[in-house]
């Protein structure tokens, strides 16, 4: 299988100092801070890359799964929405919730719901993150 890369730069004390990631297809490099990770400055954070991944993955499960079960999806919507909170001992990303809408013909909203709640835990990210809680709204919009 493949192995992917990215990598990051930090110059300076966590408060004052400042970064920079980059994935290695140099699709994204990124400045970040402590400002844009620990307040509202700008540029990126772990966090927010670790959204961007999680919802990427799980569109592409969902479509798969929606696929093998006979509904080729349209278009799935997907922000994930990562919750990082000071925990005894320091910082913790402590939650993730996905909001995915799909556009899906010829298919029922339980059945929606059922392939979005398997794609949620069943994709290679999810269970990457295992030890985060992890929630899912789901919408359904028929082509």
């Amino acid at each position: 299988m493949v192995a992917r890369r990215a990598s990051a730069v930090w110059e300076g004390t966590l408060k004052d100092g400042k970064g920079t990631v980059s994935l290695g297809s140099g699709a994204f490099e990124g400045a970040y801070s402590f400002a844009s990770r620990f307040e509202r400055g700008t540029g990126t954070n772990p966090e927010e890359l670790i959204g961007a991944a999680y919802a990427g993955c799980f569109s592409q499960a969902l479509s798969d799964d929606l696929t093998e079960a006979g509904f080729p999806p349209e278009r799935i919507d997907t922000e994930a929405v990562v919750r990082l909170e000071q925990v005894e001992g320091g910082f913790a990303i402590t939650e993730i919730t996905i909001k995915t809408t799909g556009v899906v013909a010829d298919i029922d909203a339980e059945t929606f719901q059922k392939l979005a709640e398997g794609a949620k835990d069943g994709c290679p990210v999810s269970k990457a993150l295992q030890g985060v809680e992890k929630h899912l709204e789901a919408e359904l919009k028929n082509a």
